[in-house]
């Protein structure tokens, strides 16, 4: 069937914040929907590896990127999951020699994610032949125990092998996921696991807190008091993370996110990717909080592009049958009035150490955080979450704890319309 397109808002999207007219999208994501194992903890959209399935997904997302190329010159490029690494060899090429073949190609940051388990020399070889320049490695735990317990499909000695291997592929730029406030997961095991994930000396860490999503297995255990949330605990461990990632030369720039100013060895520090933001930084993500545009590919992609919000179906064989029909697998469209699209806007800006410089915020939204959200900032700043500076908003350490309900008081939610 046709996928359904509703539009909210009734009115024209913002100009400011779209990309200009003519101008091509910088931004590219690529979901790819295949895990080995489905880990307890996650709720984005995924499936088993089923090998004629893959194929077949192959073939459609060369078709969606066909479709897109045109409007696509990206400076950036993200292929996340799933587990992206689980394709092969041949499948990877298909891929990566289409994108040479339309033209996508020159990416100053082609990031790939990567389970250690599926991590090879000759896909590394491949993968940094074709111009990917980054890797994100889903670590999860150096804990072989709390590994089990996320239900993940490697062991800690994968991450050092897979580690080495990136490396001897030429791959100077790596990051590596881990988690804390997992159940089970002491004090001790979280600053033993952060020994050894900062002994590794990679460019980037992203370091997320257990979130108990709906429809998981982990979700179920809270539901049945199998295992319990210790928010202090949690709180305690991510101080400990802060400190420790900033001693050993990370810069925090976004509530989960540390990146190198130098790498380990250098003497100086690179210049910043922008303004605040230190020179290892994920560009990609930072494109997202600063509200850019950006392109999604592949099952359950969502993506923002000159005004409109969609989002594909997140179904594979549905995604596949769409694109054989020489359309895009569109589950919904929607257009937000300027003032939702800004305070959106504003929301995903204060996740970032930066915030959001006044002027910077007015260009991209056409509207003054100090005119539309003076109230929102002052109650901010009452309670010790954010600072106002001559050129800054911006959340506290103590806010940024606090991002997603900071954020919250910047929305402005509007009723839905049709055209």
């Amino acid at each position: 069937m046709s996928a359904p397109i509703r539009w909210l808002g009734g009115g024209s999207p913002s100009a400011p914040i779209a990309s200009a007219p003519g101008l091509p999208v910088e931004s590219l994501y690529i979901h790819v929907p295949f895990c080995a194992h489905k880990c307890e903890y996650c709720a984005f959209y995924s499936g088993p590896a089923a090998g004629d399935l893959i194929q077949r997904y192959v073939r459609a997302l060369i078709r969606e990127l066909e479709i897109i190329a045109p409007d696509c010159r990206p400076k950036t490029i993200f292929f996340g999951g799933g587990t992206p690494s689980l394709l092969n060899l041949r499948q990877w090429e298909s891929v990566l020699t289409t994108l040479h073949r339309l033209g996508l190609v020159g990416a100053a940051e082609f990031s790939v994610e990567c389970n250690p388990a599926t991590v090879s020399a000759d896909k590394a070889a491949l993968l940094r032949q074709h111009g990917v320049n980054r890797i994100s490695m889903g670590v999860q735990s150096l804990d072989e125990v709390l590994l089990d317990r996320l239900g993940r499909v490697h062991s800690r000695d994968m991450v050092f092998r897979s580690h080495d291997i990136l490396r001897a592929a030429g791959f100077d730029n790596l990051n590596i996921d881990l988690m804390f406030a997992i159940p089970g997961q002491t004090m001790e095991v979280w600053n033993r696991t952060l020994d050894e994930a900062l002994a590794l000396g990679t460019e980037h860490l992203s370091c997320y807190e257990v979130i108990y999503e709906e429809d998981t297995p982990l979700y179920e255990q809270l539901k049945a008091g199998q295992c319990d949330v210790d928010d202090d605990l949690a709180a305690d461990q991510y101080e400990v993370l802060y400190d420790r990632a900033g001693a050993a030369g990370f810069g925090p720039y976004e509530v989960a996110n540390f990146a190198r100013r130098r790498r380990v060895g250098e003497s100086v520090d690179r210049p910043e990717a922008e303004p605040g933001i230190p020179a290892f930084a994920c560009r990609h993500n930072v494109g997202y909080w600063r509200g850019r545009d950006s392109y999604g590919l592949g099952p359950s992609a969502s993506e923002w592009v000159r005004g409109l919000r969609s989002r594909n179906w997140s179904n594979t064989v549905l995604y596949c049958e769409q694109l054989e029909k020489g359309r895009r697998a569109k589950e919904f469209a929607e257009a937000l009035a300027p003032l939702a699209r800004a305070g959106e806007t504003a929301a995903f800006g204060l996740r970032m150490n930066a915030g959001w410089p006044w002027d910077e915020f007015r260009m991209r939204t056409g509207f003054d955080l100090r005119t539309e959200w003076s109230a929102e900032m002052a109650d901010l700043i009452s309670r010790g979450w954010a600072e106002s500076t001559p050129t800054h908003f911006r959340l506290t350490r103590a806010g940024l704890r606090f991002a997603d309900a900071a954020g919250q008081a910047f929305l402005r939610p509007e009723a839905a319309s049709t055209p």
